[in-house]
Parts: structure tokens; sequence; C-alpha cells
């Protein structure tokens, strides 16, 4: 598992490409202030490009080739950029969650990923600092809703989640968004893989107050578990850590509402909306 210290992927064709838009800038004169003017972005992304940090997008390629007579040489280059779905942090993780057997979620500040509607996903995207461009959320909410495959694919994985009430009636995005949120989470609950159990926030007792995690076994009987912080993350496989952390996924479950009454809970919260 990546250390977490960087949230884009550092590819080897990323940094091929940067170099190659650097050179030809160079060679032509022109600055990165000048370039992220005809681009219409900030010299941060200009040079975040170049250190092969961050995907050119096809306006920058346009521009630059106009700017700096690239005659085609960086839409050449970019055709093999490859990059990665998801952040380096969250890679190895993606991985085992997509063939995974079972998988317990504990939140208490947002949607999981795999339940979040596109609109949801995006607000949660637009919402994060520092500012990410139209394209970028465009890209990150497709992976997202790629992951969300897990959810009914062949052979099914057995899912159960436990979601902080709080989560429910923060309105990411506004009313209509969360709206529609609670509508596809009630949906989730039809399936017959997947259960969904609220905290209250009124629970006087709670095993969870340590952080969100996602505890998971792989079909080969591997076991994990996983939780983000601010800058990075953490992927546990010592036995014991496990162990410890499944006792505690095992014990919130049984603070949570049942999976019953949280339906009538988000069926009530949808109806004041």
């Amino acid at each position: 598992m990546s250390d977490g210290r960087q949230a884009r992927s550092k590819s080897a064709t990323m940094r091929m490409f940067g170099a190659v838009l650097q050179a030809v800038r160079r060679r032509a004169g022109v600055s990165r202030e000048q370039l992220a003017e005809a681009a219409k972005y900030s010299v941060d992304m200009i040079c975040s490009v170049e250190q092969g940090r961050r995907q050119p997008s096809i306006k920058l390629i346009d521009a630059a080739e106009e700017l700096c007579d690239g005659g085609g040489l960086l839409r050449e280059a970019a055709k093999h950029v490859v990059q990665n779905k998801f952040p380096d942090w969250f890679e190895a993780y993606a991985s085992y969650e997509a063939e995974c057997a079972t998988l317990g979620i504990y939140q208490n500040h947002v949607i999981p990923g795999l339940f979040q509607t596109e609109e949801y996903a995006m607000a949660v995207f637009r919402s994060g600092r520092p500012v990410l461009d139209d394209e970028e959320i465009e890209q990150r909410s497709a992976a997202r809703m790629e992951r969300q495959r897990l959810l009914t694919r062949t052979p099914s994985a057995t899912i159960s989640a436990v979601l902080e009430q709080v989560i429910l009636e923060r309105w990411i995005g506004g009313r209509e968004v969360m709206r529609g949120q609670l509508r596809h989470l009630l949906d989730l609950t039809k399936l017959h893989n997947v259960d969904i159990q609220v905290m209250p926030t009124k629970r006087e007792t709670h095993a969870g107050l340590a952080g969100p995690m996602y505890v998971l076994e792989t079909g080969d009987r591997q076991r994990l578990v996983y939780f983000e912080g601010q800058k990075g993350s953490v992927m546990l496989s010592e036995t014991k850590d496990v162990s410890d952390l499944n006792i505690r996924y095992a014990m919130l479950r049984s603070q949570a509402l049942t999976p019953e009454d949280s339906v009538s809970l988000m069926e009530k919260m949808l109806g004041e909306l």
C-alpha cells in the first residue's frame, strides 16, 4: 500500500508527457504563465502536468500545441498517457474491494462511495479543498460509479454498512441531491446482498469513536481493514489488528438500528425533505 503522501498518480507515462510538454514549451520560448493564460488554467496546474502529477486535459493540449507550435507532438504523446483511475493511496484497497467476498463499512461523515449517487459524489468532490477543476471532478465521479459494480456483480459480495444518522441529515449538494441520495439508499436495501443500518445520533455508547473503517474478506479468506485520514490511508492485514477491528465492527452493528428500523427511519427522513 502506498503511504498516501500523494493523491494523484505519478505514472511513468504522465511524467513522460510532462517532460515533452516542458521541452516543447521551452523550445518555443513560452513561459508557464503564458501557457496558463492561453489554456485558462492556473500556473500551478501547468507545473503539476509538467511534473507528471496531473493528467493533461484536451484543452491544455490544444492550447499548448497552438501556442508552442507543437506540430502534433503533444497530441501524439498524450495518446500514451496512462493514469490510474484512483489516487495512489486508494489503488491497493480498490483492487481488493473489487474482488471481495464480504465487506463491512462504518462511516460517520459522508455516504460511502459505494452507495453514492453521481450527483452526490460530484457534490462531495466539489466540497474538497484544494479545489478540483470540472474535468477532474468528472473523472473521479466516473471512477466511483464504476466501483459500484461490486453491488450487483456475480458472484455476489455480502455488503453491510453502519451509517451515522448525521450523514443522512447533512444535505451535501442541497435538498434535491439529498432526496435522490436517500431514495438510492432505500433502493439498495432491496438488494439481497446489502444491509444498511443507521447509528442513532443519541446513542449513549458507541464502539466506533475512533473513526470510519472498511473491514473486508477476500475470496481466499484473507482479511483486511482499511481506513483513511486527511492526507492518506492505512490498510492492515496483521491478524490481531484485523481481529480487533472486526470485533469493533460487530459491536457497531449491534448498537445500530436494525436494517428494518433503519429503512423506516430513512423513509421518514425522505418524507420530511
